[in-house]
């Protein structure tokens, strides 16, 4: 479930990034605006999947 939210969002990043600069001034300060919301969202769905599935380079470091 967590993966596909980061796919989900990572997909979002690129799609909102690309249309930003489509647009007119107003509406690219809104879509860059809602791209870093999503940016935000990735990064916390990855950090909540690296608690859940640490990776292995990770998961042999001292703590």
């Amino acid at each position: 479930m967590l993966v596909n939210a980061s796919e989900t969002l990572s997909s979002l990043n690129a799609l909102t990034c690309n249309l930003a600069f489509d647009l007119d001034t107003s509406q690219r300060a809104i879509m860059l605006g809602i791209q870093q919301m999503a940016e935000l969202g990735q990064l916390l769905v990855d950090r909540a999947l690296e608690q859940v599935s640490p990776s292995p380079e990770f998961s042999n470091s001292p703590k």
